[in-house]
C-alpha cells in the first residue's frame, strides 16, 4: 500500500526536476550578469551593447515558447524538451569562441531560443498534473529551485570569471545543459500521453493561439507574469553597472548583494504557497500588485534623493523584489487553468511575454542613462502597468469581482 510519504516524495521530485528546467533561461542570465563589464571591454563594445547580449535572449527565448509550446501538444513534453537542451548545449559552446559583440548578440538569441523549451515544458507539466490553487501552490514551490539563480548563479559567475574568464561562463552552462537533458531522460516520464496530444499541424497551432488570443483575461493575465519579468530584468541589467561602476563593489560584493535579493524572492514564494491555499490566487495577486508599487515608487524617491546611500537604495529593491514572488506565481496559474486542453500552447504565450515583454522594456535602463534613477523609473513603469492591466482587463478591482476566478 501506498504510505502517505510517497506523495510527498514525489511532489518534491517533480519541484526539484521542473524547477532546475525553469531555472535554466534565469541561470543562463544571472550567471553571466558579473561578466558584462568584462564583456564590453573585452569585446570592444559599449555598456549597452553588452546588455543587448541579454536582452538578445529573452526575446529569442520569447520566439522559442510560441514555437515549442504547440510542438509540445503535439509531440508530448520530453522530445521537444530534450532537443531543445542539446541545441542550448552547442550554442552555449559556440558563445565561448565568439570574436564580437555582434556575433555574440546573435547566439545569445538563438540559446535563448533553444532553452526556452526547458520553461515552457516544466510549466506545462504542472498543468497536466495540477490545476486552480494546487496548481498555484506547485508553481509558488518552484520558485524556491528557481530562486537558487540569483543566490547562486552570480556567486558561480564570479568564481568562473576569477578562474577563467567570461568566456567559460558558456562552458558551464553547457555542462548544465548537458545534466539536464539526461535527468529528463531518466527521471522525467510523459505527462501527456498520445490521447491527449493535439492533432494537425499549422492551422492547428494558429487555432489554438486564436483561441487564446480571443480570451481578453487570459491575455490580461499572461501578460502580468511578463510585466513582473520586466521588474525583475530592469534590475538584472541595471544593477551590474549601478552597483559595480556607480559603487564601486566587487564582483564578489556584487553577488552576495544579488543573493540576498534571491532570497526576498524565494522567501515570498513560500509565503504565497502557504497562503493560497486559504486566501484565492486573484485576493493575493491584486494586493501584492499594489504594495509593489508603493515600494517602487520609494525606490525612484531614493534613488533621485540619494537618503541612506547605498543602504537605503538596496533595501528598497529588496522590498520591489520581494514581492515578485507573489505576483507570476497566481497569474500563471489563474491564466492556465482557462484552457488546460492547450496548456503547452497557453504555456509558450506566458512564456513569450515574460521574455518578451522584459527583452523590449529591460534595456530602457541603458537608453534613459543607466544608473539608479534609470532603473527605479523602469521597474516603476512596469509595475504601474500591471495594475492598471488588472484593473481593467479583470474582475480584481470590482465590487465583489475578487470571490470567483478570472
Amino acid at each position: 500500500m501506498t504510505t502517505p510519504a510517497a506523495p510527498r516524495r514525489s511532489t518534491v521530485r517533480w519541484v526539484l526536476l521542473l524547477g532546475s528546467l525553469a531555472a535554466l533561461p534565469a541561470f543562463t542570465v544571472d550567471m553571466y550578469l558579473p561578466a558584462l563589464p568584462d564583456v564590453a571591454e573585452d569585446l570592444g563594445s559599449s555598456p549597452a551593447m553588452a546588455q543587448l547580449t541579454v536582452s538578445g535572449m529573452l526575446i529569442g527565448g520569447a520566439v522559442g515558447q510560441l514555437v515549442i509550446g504547440p510542438l509540445s501538444d503535439r509531440y508530448g513534453r520530453r522530445l521537444p524538451v530534450v532537443v531543445g537542451l542539446t541545441l542550448h548545449v552547442v550554442t552555449s559552446l559556440l558563445c565561448a569562441v565568439v570574436p564580437s559583440v555582434g556575433a555574440l548578440i546573435v547566439l545569445r538569441v538563438m540559446q535563448g531560443f533553444f532553452n526556452a523549451a526547458s520553461q515552457v515544458v516544466a510549466i506545462a507539466v504542472i498543468r497536466d498534473r495540477f490545476t486552480g490553487s494546487e496548481a498555484a501552490r506547485i508553481l509558488s514551490r518552484l520558485m524556491l529551485v528557481i530562486g537558487l539563480a540569483p543566490l547562486l548563479a552570480p556567486s558561480i559567475g564570479s568564481i568562473v570569471l576569477g578562474v577563467g574568464g567570461w568566456r567559460w561562463v558558456f562552458v558551464v552552462l553547457a555542462v548544465m545543459g548537458t545534466v539536464l537533458a539526461l535527468l529528463v531522460l531518466k527521471f522525467m516520464p510523459e505527462s501527456l500521453p498520445p490521447e491527449r496530444r493535439r492533432p494537425g499541424g499549422a492551422r492547428a497551432v494558429l487555432n489554438g493561439y486564436r483561441t487564446l488570443l480571443a480570451d481578453r483575461r487570459f491575455l490580461a493575465l499572461a501578460v502580468i507574469p511578463g510585466l513582473g519579468m520586466a521588474v525583475i530584468m530592469s534590475y538584472v541589467v541595471g544593477s551590474p553597472f549601478v552597483l559595480q561602476e556607480g559603487f564601486g563593489l566587487s564582483h564578489g560584493q556584487f553577488a552576495v548583494l544579488f543573493a540576498v535579493n534571491g532570497i526576498g524572492l524565494v522567501l515570498s514564494a513560500q509565503v504565497n504557497a502557504a497562503l493560497v491555499r486559504k486566501v484565492a490566487p486573484i485576493r493575493l495577486l491584486r494586493f501584492a500588485i499594489v504594495l509593489q508599487g508603493v515600494f517602487a515608487l520609494a525606490l525612484l524617491a531614493v534613488a533621485l534623493t540619494g537618503v541612506g546611500g547605498l543602504v537605503g537604495l538596496l533595501v528598497a529593491l529588496w522590498l520591489v523584489l520581494s514581492m515578485q514572488g507573489l505576483v507570476p506565481a497566481n497569474a500563471s496559474a489563474l491564466a492556465l487553468s482557462r484552457h488546460g486542453e492547450i496548456a503547452g500552447t497557453a504555456a509558450a504565450v506566458i512564456g513569450a511575454f515574460q521574455s518578451g515583454i522584459a527583452g523590449l522594456v529591460s534595456p530602457l535602463v541603458g537608453v534613459l542613462g543607466g544608473d539608479a534613477v534609470a532603473m527605479a523609473t523602469v521597474m516603476l513603469g512596469a509595475v504601474l502597468l500591471t495594475i492598471l492591466v488588472l484593473a481593467t482587463a479583470t474582475p480584481a478591482y470590482r465590487r465583489g469581482g475578487w470571490h470567483a476566478e478570472p
